[in-house]
Formats: structure tokens, C-alpha cells, sequence
């Protein structure tokens, strides 16, 4: 029996999770999130999509994305890119991933600006938190919102920033 598909809308993100197999280390050093970060430049050309949030750790990552061609096409070449550049680099094989990536559609402005949240806050919310201040986690999109960074092409912040003008009852210094 073949797979569920999965729904995907254009108009809706989604907040997608890819952890290592067995939650082995995805990014072993600078390089390796470097080289990720170079696979969402490729695949935004290839494929348009919009991502609001990103926050890559050592054994997992997560992007808030919305997409135009569905969402498995843009997964499929991000996954495999840097499945084969993990491989050939530290000479692995056999699965990289646990899964198939975790998806879960956003319906809500709400539900956006939670999530992103969510993700934003990974670094600190470990056992033993990474960094002091979010914004000096390198691999993280947040550094975007609150610094004057040159903002990568991929990134599109400023989508995130029109759902606080929907919901009234939330400022951007809550998020």
C-alpha cells in the first residue's frame, strides 16, 4: 500500500521538521550550515517558495514554508541535495533522515506567528541553551528581524511582519 498524500495548499504554510536518523547529527560543523543554506538559495530559484522562519539545529530543522509548486517537489530537492552532499563528504550510507519530513499546514495568522515562534526559540529552549540572546544563534532566521542583516533572497521577513497588522491583539514585541 502506497503512502498518504499529503495536503498542500499555495495560500497556506506549512511548519515542516526534518530530524537525523536515530537523531544523529544533521550538521557536524559552519560548513555543513553554510552548505544547507546554499541548498535553499538553489532550490528558491528552482522552485519558488516563500520562507518566513528557519532555524537549523544539529540533528533536526524546521522551516515555516509556503510554496507554489507543491510542497514535496521543494522538500524532495532539499533533502536530496543535501542527503548527497552529507554522504559524499563524512562517506555515509544507508538513511540520513528518521522519516519523511513532519508537515503540518498553518491555517490561522494566529497559528503563523506561533509557530515561527516556536521555531525561533529552539536554540534556547534545550537542555542546555545554546546561546543567551536568540539573535546570536547564526543559524536561525530570527537574526533577520533583529538586526539590519542582508537578508538572503530565500527569506522573505517581511511576510511574517504583515500578520501582526491581523491580529490586533498581537505586537511584534510580543512575538
Amino acid at each position: 500500500m502506497g503512502r498518504v498524500r499529503r495536503k498542500w495548499h499555495p495560500n497556506y504554510f506549512d511548519h515542516v521538521v526534518v530530524r537525523g536518523n536515530n537523531r544523529q547529527i544533521l550538521f557536524h560543523e559552519a560548513a555543513d550550515f553554510q552548505q544547507f543554506l546554499r541548498i535553499l538559495h538553489y532550490v528558491y530559484d528552482k522552485y519558488s517558495y516563500t520562507l518566513v522562519s528557519y532555524c537549523l539545529m544539529n540533528n533536526h530543522f524546521h522551516l515555516l514554508i509556503r510554496s507554489e509548486v507543491p510542497l514535496s517537489k521543494v522538500m524532495m530537492v532539499i533533502n536530496r541535495r543535501y542527503s548527497d552532499y552529507y554522504k559524499k563528504k563524512y562517506r555515509y550510507t544507508g538513511h540520513l533522515y528518521e522519516n519523511r519530513y513532519f508537515s503540518d499546514m498553518i491555517l490561522t495568522s494566529d497559528g503563523v506567528l506561533e509557530v515561527s515562534r516556536y521555531i525561533h526559540q529552539n536554540p534556547i529552549r534545550t537542555k542546555i541553551p545554546l546561546v543567551a540572546k536568540l539573535e546570536h544563534y547564526p543559524y536561525s532566521s530570527y537574526q533577520y528581524f533583529k538586526k539590519q542583516n542582508v537578508i538572503p533572497s530565500f527569506l522573505k521577513p517581511d511576510q511574517l511582519l504583515t500578520f501582526f497588522r491581523l491580529e490586533s491583539q498581537r505586537t511584534y514585541a510580543y512575538y
